[in-house]
């Protein structure tokens, strides 16, 4: 069975041009890119190279650049290094739409005597900046917003985040990790003090990601022991994996206008031809600015998980915008801080696209998918209804 895979947001295919690079330096050049010798001096170079290539995608200096294991480590380094400088500001920051990563470490920080907000969003999916403007104050020691949104490819307003936050003297934090590699970023004319970002979202391997620090802003080490990334993270370096972070971010850079263009275009006429297609559907985010890739679409009167299982017996691969995977009658925290209906939300379905996508693949879902929903409506009463009306 072919396998169409549209659930890029949550990893993607490692391109063979990156796996071919990292390669050498797990079977033959595996030195030690900190020893004295030339056997580990030659890595280091190699590694050097990566972290140009890295801080080339964002717009950053190389030595802004910090390489670690993965975008939930840069999140929690990020937020728990923005504490430490500021010891005595009790106050951080997020939104209630971010990735669990930031999400889950702010409100465990509630327990340690902290005072979080966490923002709303609008039914759009849209930050809520006024509300924003009235939270931050002198105690506020970080805030952390996401560029974009996993779920619905929102993007968000961050650089006027940044301007606000600066106003008052704290630290911005972004998690980056969907933004990075599908649109344009330059952090040399930004207000963005930290980004993360996390290298399987972008065809570079699974357990690497890096921290963008911006030179100047104080920064006190997650972990602690070695002399690694200046000081700044600890721990013998991932080297094949930094050296395929570095293809990867070069080949991004160069597919930006194709993530933007044909990509875009391609994640158009998908959503465009469900809703003509399917009634009772809608986009969740539909009318903000988003990702080029991602596709948010609520069906109603049908769970997600019996699409999604009918998808896959397809061979389709997509996610849902719901949580019942894991056991929660619940519809997911984004998709609920947007209000959207109940009836909806547990019939959401997302779809993420990426440059290896066809045309041919969406013709596939846009020829499998309708189908699929009336049957799943026809399992439910208020499903049934709906389609003899």
């Amino acid at each position: 069975m072919k396998v169409i895979y549209l659930d890029n947001n949550a990893t993607t295919k490692v391109d063979e041009a990156v796996f071919e690079e990292m390669r050498p330096y797990l079977t033959e050049l595996y030195g030690n890119p900190s020893s004295m010798h030339y056997f580990g001096g030659q890595v280091q170079k190699k590694v050097d190279e990566a972290r140009k290539r890295v801080a080339s995608l964002i717009g950053a200096q190389p030595e802004e650049i910090i390489f670690t294991a993965c975008g939930t480590e840069s999140d929690n380094a990020a937020i728990k290094s923005a504490l430490e400088v500021f010891p005595n500001r009790r106050h951080v920051i997020t939104t209630r739409v971010e990735h669990p990563a930031v999400l889950t470490f702010c409100r465990g920080l509630s327990k340690h005597g902290y005072r979080v907000t966490e923002l709303n969003v609008d039914s759009k999916g849209r930050l809520d900046m006024d509300e924003l403007r009235a939270s931050i104050d002198e105690n506020t020691a970080v805030v952390s917003v996401m560029y974009a949104n996993n779920e619905t490819g929102v993007i968000f307003p961050v650089e006027e985040v940044g301007r606000i936050v600066k106003e008052k003297g704290a630290l911005f934090h972004t998690d980056a990790v969907q933004a990075v590699g599908k649109i344009p970023l330059n952090m040399a004319a930004s207000s963005i003090d930290m980004l993360s970002l996390s290298g399987h979202k972008l065809h570079a391997p699974k357990g690497i990601g890096i921290l963008y620090v911006r030179k100047g802003v104080p920064f006190r080490p997650f972990l602690v022991g070695g002399h690694q990334e200046k000081s700044r993270r600890a721990g013998t370096e991932n080297t094949a994996s930094i050296i395929a972070l570095g293809k990867a971010c070069e080949l991004a850079e160069s597919h930006l206008v194709d993530e933007n263009v044909r990509v875009k275009g391609m994640r158009d006429r998908l959503e465009s031809e469900l809703l003509r297609l399917i009634p009772a559907s809608r986009i969740n985010g539909g009318g903000a600015e988003r990702l080029p890739n991602t596709v948010s679409i609520a069906f109603e009167y049908v769970e997600g998980e019996l699409i999604l299982l009918y998808l896959s017996e397809l061979g389709i691969c997509a996610s849902s915008g719901s949580a019942c995977t894991s056991g929660s009658l619940e519809p997911s925290h984004v998709l609920r801080a947007m209000g959207v209906p109940f009836t909806c939300a547990h019939g959401s379905i997302r779809f993420s696209l990426s440059r290896y996508t066809t045309d041919d693949e969406i013709d596939t879902v846009i020829r499998e998918l309708p189908p699929i929903i009336r049957r799943g409506r026809e399992m439910s009463p208020f499903g049934r209804d709906l389609l003899k009306g």
